[in-house]
């Protein structure tokens, strides 16, 4: 809601509830003036909400302005008043204490409900005119409210490169239009993700690992939309050849080997390290304190996904010189 040209009578405005727009006619027809005009804010709401019906283009030398419930401007349905020379507020029988006035003479009509819909009417009065007015009628029409939309699917765990994914919108209406979040971005339409004309079935063909993540859908009309709640993909991958680090595998004895590997998986991938097909221990770092020769031979990393049953491995040759004696330790004659 814009920013208002005069204090509020009352607390700020919070925002809550059942769907509203608002329709309006002009009124004020004085040729050396603009025309005044109201306007909602915001235009479409919902029940429990707040709506400002805001007054543009009001004349100079004002008097005052009444507002009222209905079209009839008198005593019964008589919201409240504003006395600009005094500035007074004055509330009549209408007054339900949800209503506030400004100063521009704009309403604020808070927590609104089914019975704050209909016309309301707003009477000014010009200073040095007493029996002419101005009014202007403003119609509060209900419309309903959009649901929040929520996703149906019948795998959240599929294989890369196997399994097909559809993610539904729900509820279907030829009403709405739909549109896909993934990690908060719009979805674009390409090749990889397909959205039928009505964008409500999402379809995910053969997915990848980078189509993992929390999927929203959101329905929209012409006031608005609405995202439903996330809904996260967990694609099983992997393990992909694993990787040994550091790559160089040249030590002497008396060295500290230590050899780390990795694997990229989904679940993360379990890992064992063998040296001449020889079981040496579990985990993704091995690490041998003063090594001798007996220690050179064919490492390897296996690593296994115990979701997908999927196994690779990578080797390393590892080679030991004996240890160096510098050459003013050595003996000669």
């Amino acid at each position: 809601m814009g920013p208002l040209s005069a204090p509020p009578c009352t607390q700020r405005i919070t925002w809550k509830g059942f769907l509203l727009t608002a329709s309006l006619l002009n009124f004020w027809n004085v040729p050396t003036t603009a025309q005044v005009t109201i306007e909602a804010q915001p235009p479409k709401l919902s029940e429990g909400k707040d709506v400002l019906l805001l007054v543009h283009n009001l004349p100079q030398n004002l008097t005052g302005y009444t507002w009222y419930k209905g079209q009839m401007t008198d005593l019964y349905h008589y919201i409240t008043s504003y006395v600009v020379d005094n500035d007074i507020i004055i509330s009549g029988p209408a007054y339900t204490g949800r209503e506030t006035v400004y100063s521009n003479a704009s309403l604020l009509i808070q927590n609104v409900t089914w019975e704050d819909t209909g016309p309301y009417t707003l009477h000014i009065i010009k200073q040095g005119d007493e029996t002419r007015g101005a009014t202007g009628h403003f119609t509060i029409t209900l419309y309903p409210k959009l649901p929040k939309p929520y996703i149906t699917t019948k795998n959240l765990n599929p294989w890369e490169n196997k399994d097909v994914i559809a993610f539904t919108c729900e509820p279907k209406s030829e009403n709405y239009t739909y549109m896909w979040w993934l990690n908060g971005q719009s979805l674009p339409v390409s090749p990889r993700v397909k959205q039928p004309i009505e964008n409500r079935t999402l379809i995910l063909p053969s997915v990848t690992r980078n189509e993992k993540g929390p999927y929203r859908c959101e329905i929209r009309d012409q006031y608005g939309g609405i995202l439903s709640d996330p809904v996260t993909l967990n694609v099983l991958y992997g393990p992909d050849l694993p990787s040994i680090y550091p790559s160089f595998a040249n030590y002497r004895s008396g060295d500290n080997l230590s050899l780390s590997c990795f694997a990229d998986s989904n679940p993360p991938a379990q890992y064992s390290w063998t040296i001449n097909g020889k079981f040496l221990l579990s985990g993704q770092k091995l690490s041998i304190p003063h090594i001798t020769t007996k220690h050179r031979g064919l490492y390897a990393c296996s690593v296994r996904n115990s979701a997908t049953g999927k196994e690779s491995s990578r080797t390393i040759t590892v080679k030991v010189s004996g240890k160096w004696i510098p050459a003013s330790l050595g003996i000669g004659f």
